[in-house]
């Protein structure tokens, strides 16, 4: 249980972001066996509650319900702790969550059960705290948590198949967490784990890239001006890689600030052709999907026998699952991996699907990274947090100029003044 004098410790060392008073919900009552109906008040107190924006049913955003009498999430491993949600970001996958995608894999990790193939996952999600990410602070640990203390800043990001950000509190392991950058308000901070770590592994994990290896290589960004593009071409450079990106006309003034070496307007120029004309590429990473993969996972724009990858973030995985059922949609989804993979062979090409994954050690890298200037946040928009569902209805709108952030704990006047930090607005 966290005590007052935490509360009030807390709020005196964590800045602009101070932690919430924790509300407790009335005495419970209940039915005495030995009297009858006659109610009674148990001798324990109901859990804490809290703030949350929770999704009712998969939809639209007519089905995000705010409440400020959720169940505040409790420790139940010794490696769990409590943040407090200082800012969180809203991605693109939250849209398609809020919407029922990955809901069959996903509900199959919630239930251990539902991990083997015939047998159907007992669990009912709903309503569901959405949010990948977020920035803030440390509140209460489990007892085998040595590395982080109450009121420490962090910043975390969340398994998707777990209760998320958008929410005053969340629950986080050792694995999903670490110290934020000291350089970054909350808001700025909230901007990069979730994205970033996307970039970090499709770039280190499948990409084979990283500080001493990417310098010199030819890489490809292609959606260059979203979250996972912005955080990877400033990866890349500061480990010394050649970037090139595709764009549309607004976002290439600030894509020639993140420092991409060639940029190419989509808008404005056929991008297979105008490819064509430049030196062939060591890595493709595709945040875009589509037909353009079928085009340029070929020998035509990576180098051939030269250990070449093509890193996609669109896969269709979760899709099948949702489609076909866990065990059709993972067996179609294998057989859609063998035959791009197969494809090039031919070439000595490798194709590879990107994903997110919680990483606090790779967290702990990018800190660094951002403490020494060699990363910055990039923001689109910031919202507060009664505005969440006019932030997912920005995300919703494609055309990222990096991120969308919400504002949970941070007060209004010191978000009007997000411009004077080394954020990049489009």
């Amino acid at each position: 249980m966290l005590t007052d004098r935490l509360l009030l410790k807390l709020g005196q060392i964590s800045g602009p972001c101070v932690p919430v008073v924790v509300r407790r919900g009335p005495p419970q009552l209940g039915r005495c066996c030995c009297h009858g109906n006659r109610p009674f008040s148990t001798s324990h107190r109901r859990p804490y509650i809290m703030k949350a924006w929770q999704l009712t049913k998969y939809g639209s955003n007519k089905n995000f319900k705010f409440t400020d009498n959720a169940l505040m999430p409790h420790i139940m491993f010794p490696n769990q702790m409590i943040v407090q949600v200082c800012a969180a970001s809203v991605n693109p996958l939250d849209v398609m969550m809020r919407e029922g995608y990955g809901a069959a894999m996903l509900n199959r990790q919630r239930d251990p059960t539902g991990v083997l193939p015939f047998m159907e996952p007992n669990v009912n999600e709903l309503p569901l705290v959405l949010g990948r990410d977020c920035s803030g602070i440390v509140m209460e640990t489990g007892l085998n948590v040595k590395e982080y203390k109450p009121g420490e800043e962090v910043w975390v990001a969340v398994n998707p198949y777990k209760s998320g950000t958008h929410a005053e509190f969340v629950v986080v392991t050792n694995s999903e967490i670490s110290h934020k950058p000291k350089t970054l308000t909350h808001v700025q901070a909230a901007s990069i784990p979730y994205a970033g770590l996307t970039a970090w592994a499709s770039l280190v994990t499948q990409g084979g890239l990283n500080e001493k290896t990417a310098k010199g290589k030819r890489v490809l960004v292609l959606g260059g001006s979203g979250g996972v593009g912005t955080f990877a071409v400033q990866l890349l450079k500061a480990w010394g890689a050649h970037v090139t990106v595709t764009c549309s006309r607004d976002a290439v003034p600030m894509m020639t600030s993140l420092g991409a070496d060639d940029i190419i307007n989509y808008q404005a120029q056929d991008v297979k052709e105008q490819l064509k004309k430049v030196e062939k590429f060591d890595l493709i990473l595709d945040g875009v999907g589509g037909d353009i993969e079928k085009s340029l996972f070929s020998a035509d724009y990576l180098k051939p026998w030269a250990g070449a990858k093509y890193v996609t973030l669109r896969t269709p995985l979760l899709q099948n699952a949702d489609k076909h059922g866990f065990a059709d949609g993972m067996l179609k989804s294998g057989l859609s991996l063998a035959t791009s993979a197969a494809k090039g062979l031919r070439s000595g090409l490798h194709y590879r699907w990107g994903f997110f994954t919680p990483d606090g050690m790779a967290l702990d890298k990018i800190a660094s990274m951002v403490d020494q200037g060699k990363i910055r946040p990039v923001i689109d928009r910031v919202f507060t947090f009664d505005q969440l569902p006019a932030a997912y209805a920005k995300v919703e709108q494609g055309h990222a100029r990096g991120k969308t952030v919400i504002s949970i704990a941070e007060k209004r006047a010191e978000l009007d003044d997000s411009s004077s930090f080394s954020i990049i607005h489009a």
